[in-house]
């Protein structure tokens, strides 16, 4: 019998913050394109496969968070805390990394960082490719 999801879709910012205030944490393949989310506490939630891509996350707490496979190209960061967090495969490429604090947030080499940003310089945990 197949599996059947019945979470319904996140899709606006006003969800995220409502859900999160009554101790929801998961929020994989939320829809957060453009969402802004800034100076939101966000810490310890999963984002995993989410669209956050142009959303504004600038000064946000997501220290601990799951954005493995999140799509944040675009995005402001900007001072945002990723402290901890999990970016296995994720997409920064064209992200605003300034004054974000990537101590200790991990990565692998699928990880997509902007063109001139050095991650271990960040502080960031770069994992080895299983072999």
């Amino acid at each position: 019998m197949p599996e059947v999801n019945f979470q319904q879709s996140i899709n606006s910012a006003a969800t995220i913050v409502e859900e999160y205030a009554v101790g929801k944490r998961d929020f994989e393949k939320a829809e957060l394109g453009e969402a802004n989310l800034q100076n939101f506490d966000l810490k310890g939630s999963d984002f995993s496969y989410a669209d956050l891509s142009t959303a504004n996350l600038s000064g946000a707490n997501l220290r601990g968070c799951d954005l493995s496979f999140a799509d944040l190209s675009e995005a402001n960061l900007e001072n945002a805390d990723l402290r901890g967090a999990m970016l296995f495969s994720a997409n920064l490429r064209t992200a605003n990394l300034q004054g974000t604090h990537l101590e200790k947030a991990d990565c692998d080499h699928n990880t997509r960082f902007p063109t001139n940003f050095d991650p271990i310089v960040a502080g960031v945990n770069m994992s080895n490719p299983s072999v």
